[in-house]
């Protein structure tokens, strides 16, 4: 398994296999912001509109390779208010059903953490929906729950669902920034 950070062109060229590990993430029951079904050529469409937030570095993108096959993806949104540059936003955690159970999830998640102490960020959030598989992960890495918003947003198949927030706290890398 390899895991890499992938800029513009390489965002590009993943289209398609990003496209899939999106597609099955939502018909494997999370939202991740979708509704089910979720169709291969908006799924690609999404994929092709964060190329510009990667380009300008507002988006960092990690994918996980099992040869040609995509396997799992997370990113990290960084701010570009000069009173929140020490933190970043944790999303698109996502990975393939297939591969689940494997530790990938826990590797993509401290590969995150570990880039954004580097880069001199000191704090970490994201939101899931409670209940979710994702919120063990969470808890077991070390990130802080913040607290429960109802009807958040809607479960693959339309149902308003809570989220929980969490946070985490990172190192700061000596000489980062």
């Amino acid at each position: 398994m390899i895991v890499d950070r992938v800029d513009e062109q390489g965002l590009t060229a993943l289209l398609d296999r990003l496209a899939g590990l999106l597609t099955d993430t939502v018909e494997g029951g999370a939202s991740v912001g979708f509704l089910a079904p979720l169709g291969h050529e908006e799924a690609v469409a999404w994929w092709r509109g964060r190329a510009a937030d990667v380009a300008a570095g507002r988006l960092a993108v990690w994918v996980a390779r099992d040869g040609e096959r995509v396997t799992g993806t997370v990113s990290l949104a960084l701010p570009d208010k000069p009173n929140s540059r020490h933190r970043a936003e944790l999303v698109k955690l996502m990975v393939a059903r297939e591969a689940r159970g494997r530790g990938l999830g826990r590797g993509l998640l401290a590969t995150a953490e570990e880039a954004a102490a580097a880069a001199g960020i000191t704090l970490l959030h994201l939101d899931t929906e409670t209940g979710s598989p994702a919120e063990h992960l969470y808890r077991s890495a070390g990130w802080t729950r913040a607290g429960t918003i109802p009807d958040y947003a809607a479960d693959p198949g339309g149902e308003l669902r809570p989220t929980t927030l969490y946070f985490k706290r990172v190192q700061a890398l000596a000489g980062a920034g």
